[in-house]
């Protein structure tokens, strides 16, 4: 007998052909009503149910391939972020050291206090949901093909048994009977029950397993999920935090210097209005009266003045000012210690009720005017 290729000989592909010639015409009989067909309709809901697992399970499978994908392109684009922040943080603003530390700790190294860099955050982040997430759904989609292919063999050998069923019928039923055609066509339908309801059972005790085991993959891959995703919003919330204070210290300081200007402008426009209309042409000394209000001030005061602005005291020997606020001005006792800008006073309300001044304290003249 001529071999035709490895495992393969002529007989065997001859037994083959005659296998599905059978076969089509048994379901060609069934679908014409000329042949009945052995059914089991708890099978075919089990069948049923199987199909839902494969495509519920490869949708899934593939919607996390999808998300990992997303987290790898979040990690390229938090860092290219992260390197934009760095180029255009200007060196005279506010924690420029301290932005470029920080950025760097986001992009490159591990910091002091243990906390990862977001490197390290985003590629164990990605790694670990692939080892706990991704391959577990590989590993249990990795089941179906096989099963799948004993379900399509189960099914052609249930065409097989209806067949041999309906060849042994019609024989025993023949006018002529022949004693040795009936007895094997009874012996091929022994065999073809015998292998069609082996793989029956098998197939019935496993697919109800299988069914149950998706809730316990399901329950694992969204637990895994959940869980890495909040240790890494956890860490990552850290390191934002970090950036959200110093955008915000940034943000301070300035509108502190554009309250700043704006008070000076102020100031400024009122003195070149007194300027405009005072007779005198040289400025008064510091330790001189300049107006004729000041003459019922309290011994050792120069002149009062009134808070025009809100200034928050940010060292022990300054005055904290609201708007509103009356200070009385003092002379330093070393003129040598007076910064430009800068007025040494009490508050009037103080004065008046404790009668001394070591509540003294600076202040910027350009948060104040003269009254």
């Amino acid at each position: 007998m001529a071999e035709l290729g490895k495992g393969v000989t002529a007989g065997k592909l001859a037994l083959n052909v005659q296998k599905r010639l059978s076969r089509a015409q048994e379901k060609v009989l069934q679908k014409l009503g000329k042949a009945d067909e052995t059914r089991d309709t708890a099978f075919e809901e089990l069948v049923a149910s199987f199909n839902k697992q494969m495509t519920e399970g490869t949708k899934l499978q593939r919607d996390l391939k999808a998300y990992l994908a997303a987290v790898k392109a979040m990690h390229d684009a938090s860092r290219r972020l992260q390197d934009c922040l760095a180029d255009m943080y200007e060196p005279d603003w506010f924690g420029k050291e301290e932005m470029d530390a920080l950025v760097e700790e986001m992009i490159e190294k591990e910091m002091d206090n243990n906390l990862e860099d977001t490197d390290t955050l985003w590629l164990d982040y990605h790694q670990t949901l692939t080892d706990k997430a991704l391959l577990c759904m590989d590993t249990y989609l990795a089941q179906f093909p096989e099963i799948k292919s004993r379900i399509a063999k189960r099914e052609r050998k249930l065409v097989d048994f209806d067949s041999a069923r309906h060849h042994f019928s019609s024989l025993q039923k023949g006018k002529k009977k022949d004693e040795a055609k009936i007895a094997k066509a009874e012996e091929d339908l022994g065999r073809a029950q015998k292998i069609f309801e082996e793989l029956n059972v098998e197939l019935q005790d496993e697919l109800p397993t299988l069914w149950d085991s998706r809730v316990g993959v399901y329950v694992g891959t969204f637990q895994s999920l959940a869980g890495h995703q909040e240790k890494f919003h956890k860490e990552m919330s850290k390191l934002s935090q970090n950036l959200n204070d110093i955008m915000t210290k940034l943000e301070e300081q300035r509108q502190l210097k554009k309250d700043a200007t704006a008070a000076t402008k102020k100031v400024d426009d009122a003195k070149s209005e007194e300027a405009n209309h005072s007779e005198s042409t040289s400025p008064a000394p510091k330790s001189s009266v300049t107006n004729g209000s000041d003459a019922d001030l309290p011994p050792g005061f120069l002149y009062k003045v009134k808070a025009v602005h809100e200034y928050t005291a940010t060292d022990n020997d300054e005055l904290e000012l609201k708007v509103g606020d009356a200070v009385l001005v003092l002379a330093f006792d070393n003129p040598d210690e007076q910064d430009d800008g800068w007025l040494l006073g009490v508050k009037e309300s103080h004065w008046s009720q404790k009668k001394d001044i070591s509540a003294k304290g600076v202040f910027p003249e350009n948060f104040t005017q003269k009254v």
